[in-house]
């Protein structure tokens, strides 16, 4: 499936569904959503850029190894946890901040930082997976 149309189009489809994946994983916390089908949604974008330009492209389009987002993820989740510590409470208890931004209040939390370390976690190893397995097709061409 490597026709000039689907080529042309992949940009446009990764960059809506990439925006997408970024509004499914922040409204996650209080609607459905969150940072799993986020991550779900934003790997699946570089699925179809990989099926677009092929694996060794798209891996140079990404300037980062998938593996090392993935870790990344791992890290943000696991210190979103350890904030809980500096107040006194049990690891993982949620501690809201809320700004007020002019008229509006904007509420952030350890369950959404939380949430974007799954988003990274998730995007970076389906994305190295999907990766993975179209560029075993690219060497038998």
């Amino acid at each position: 499936m490597n026709t000039i149309i689907f080529r042309t189009i992949a940009p446009l489809i990764v960059a809506i569904m990439l925006i997408f994946s970024v509004y499914v994983c922040l409204r996650g916390h209080n609607e459905p959503g969150g940072g799993f089908i986020g991550g779900l949604i934003a790997a699946s974008s570089i699925a179809i850029l990989g099926m677009a330009n092929g694996a060794a492209e798209t891996r140079r389009a990404l300037r980062i190894d998938p593996l090392a987002i993935a870790g990344f993820g791992v890290f943000i989740a696991g210190f979103s946890g350890l904030l809980s510590l500096f107040t006194g409470s049990p690891f993982m208890t949620s501690i809201w901040l809320y700004l007020e931004l002019g008229q509006t209040t904007v509420p952030l939390s350890t369950p959404m930082v939380f949430d974007i370390g799954v988003y990274f976690v998730v995007f970076g190893t389906i994305a190295a997976v999907a990766l993975a397995l179209e560029g075993d097709g690219e060497e038998e061409r």
